[in-house]
């Protein structure tokens, strides 16, 4: 099998993506960055999944907004500068 350690997509199924961003954000924010009706009125995965599977466009979006979703954390766990772990003079 071929490794792939740079593309952080590799991997991970359409749903996973999914479930990780209504973890994170929440239907009504999902709803927000990507407005598409499947995440605004009385949304589920099947629904979405179903919906993001046959428009290319939707899903570009979706995983996109996965991306910065990822991102987001790695740099939100990030120390600051100057760094807090530093020996004080």
């Amino acid at each position: 099998m071929n490794e792939q350690p740079n593309n952080p997509m590799h991997g991970i199924t359409l749903e996973n993506i999914l479930n990780a961003l209504v973890e994170h954000y929440g239907w009504g924010e999902l709803g927000i960055y990507v407005r598409i009706k499947c995440f605004n009125n009385d949304p589920s995965v099947k629904s979405s999944l179903k919906f993001l599977r046959r428009n290319p466009w939707a899903r570009t979006k979706v995983e996109n907004l996965y991306l910065d979703m990822l991102k987001e954390i790695e740099d939100k766990d990030k120390p600051k500068w100057p760094y807090t772990n530093s020996p004080k003079s």
